[in-house]
């Protein structure tokens, strides 16, 4: 395995810093609050292009790597030794890894600091949470005032088919085409494909400006590093504050066959818009894939009517095997999106009036103690069993993917999901299907369950 030292200053970002500035990212407290969080970040961003959606094994592969922050005259710069060789070319590292580096130490050094100090943001409470996911994307300068609504986020699995991914960048040629910018969980599969697509669009329609956003967060960067096409690129503290981000920004959503994580997306997305309180809300939300997919959305159309409701499906669109009537569609909601902005005066870069509850705010402690507390039963109140269900989704998306989880599960063994019998059953037999159609891991044939489903 090759490996390759450097050192880099910044570009993109940070470029412009105070001495006072460089001080303060460069001191020994600093780098010892942050040094272990930034590491498994900035590894996972070097290994951008990595066929491996295991955290723990990435990190084990590179247990000698190192990267530290250093001051020099004119700003900063990173000391970097063992890196993997595939992020350099000729011995110069390319320049988008470059830049995503620095998006990396941008934002952890921001959340380690100013988010993290409640004297400027409660995050005990609902209105500072949303401030601080407010703060997060103005420092990393993706909120723009003077454009119109057309950032379209693009939801789905990292481990598809080859065919879905076709379609997912079938579908962003035909953003792409209408001048409409993407923003995805920043990895591979569903999350490039858009991006891929929309790039071939932009460029026919000569569009100079377009935006390739990616959002994500420091558990689960290593095992879905940034694609490429990212243009910029957002490390938010946990999945909460990321999931809150994207449907902020968003502008329409469009799903793609996915997993447990795509899954964890949509319950998070339809709790919201259950709320009374969003019901003037414009949010277009498709559900899509290729022909050869079809099946997989009428497992999850089934699956959420029979835990959220019949009347759920008034919140969704499917669409399937026709990626230019997506954009048709899209393109057409659009225009009421910005009609109920501009009604309600809310801001075109930020939904404020989106009213996201706390219990979707509140972070998800992932222990086997904590999973197994969940109670999943058909019982609860709508809004009540979606949000435990979501956490259950999240604990397997921990279970799968993130290294701490990969590790709480070879030391003591799968989660327990505890539900009522028939409830048990349908939620078993969607994890199965997932399984059986190699929708959890990238390593489809040697995949283990992080969960066992216990009816009771």
């Amino acid at each position: 395995m090759d490996k390759m030292d450097t050192e880099i200053g910044p570009r993109g970002t940070l470029e412009l810093l105070s001495q006072r500035e460089v001080e303060a990212l460069t001191s020994s407290a600093q780098q010892v609050k942050l040094s272990g969080l930034f590491r498994r970040c900035a590894l996972a961003v070097l290994n951008t292009g990595s066929t491996s959606d295991d955290a723990a094994a990435i990190f084990d592969a590179y247990d000698d790597f190192s990267i530290e922050v250093t001051g020099r005259t004119r700003g900063l710069k990173l000391v970097i030794k063992n890196a993997p060789a595939s992020a350099f070319v000729e011995g110069r590292m390319v320049e988008g890894i470059r830049q995503h580096l620095f998006a990396v130490l941008r934002d952890i050094v921001y959340i380690g600091t100013d988010i993290s100090n409640t004297d400027l943001f409660d995050l005990d409470r609902s209105e500072g949470i949303t401030d601080a996911v407010f703060h997060i994307l103005k420092h990393a300068r993706v909120l723009n005032p003077g454009l119109q609504p057309k950032l379209v986020v693009c939801w789905g699995g990292h481990s598809i088919t080859r065919i879905e991914y076709d379609y997912t960048k079938e579908v962003g040629y035909h953003l792409g085409l209408r001048g409409l910018d993407v923003c995805t969980g920043c990895g591979p599969g569903a999350m490039k494909g858009p991006m891929k697509g929309a790039l071939v669009g932009h460029a026919k329609q000569r569009v100079r400006k377009a935006r390739y956003l990616g959002l994500s967060e420091p558990g689960i960067i290593a095992a879905e590093p940034p694609n490429p096409i990212v243009s910029h690129l957002v490390v938010l503290p946990d999945i909460e504050k990321r999931l809150e981000a994207f449907v902020r920004l968003a502008h329409g959503i469009i799903i793609f066959p996915g997993g447990v994580g795509t899954t964890e997306e949509i319950l998070y997305l339809l709790g919201i818009m259950l709320e009374p309180s969003n019901q003037e809300q414009q949010l277009p939300i498709i559900f899509t894939g290729p022909s050869a997919s079809a099946d997989y959305f009428r497992e999850l159309d089934v699956f959420l009517k029979l835990t959220l409701g019949e009347e759920i499906g008034d919140l969704y669109r499917i669409v399937v095997g026709d990626a230019e009537k997506v954009g048709q569609w899209l393109s057409k909601s659009l225009r009421d999106v910005k009609k109920q902005r501009r009604r309600d005066g809310d801001a075109y870069y930020f939904n404020w009036l989106l009213n996201v509850p706390p219990e979707h705010q509140k972070p998800f402690d992932v222990t086997h103690e904590s999973v197994a507390a969940l109670c999943l039963s058909r019982d609860l109140p709508a809004h009540q069993l979606v949000v435990n269900l979501r956490r259950a989704f999240s604990a397997i998306v921990t279970g799968n993917v993130k290294d701490y989880g990969i590790r709480m599960i070879d030391k003591n063994g799968p989660f327990e999901l505890h539900g009522n019998s028939g409830f048990a059953k349908a939620l078993d037999k969607l994890l199965q299907r997932f399984v059986a159609q190699g929708r959890m891991k990238l390593e489809k044939d040697t995949y283990r369950p992080c969960y066992r489903v216990i009816p009771g």
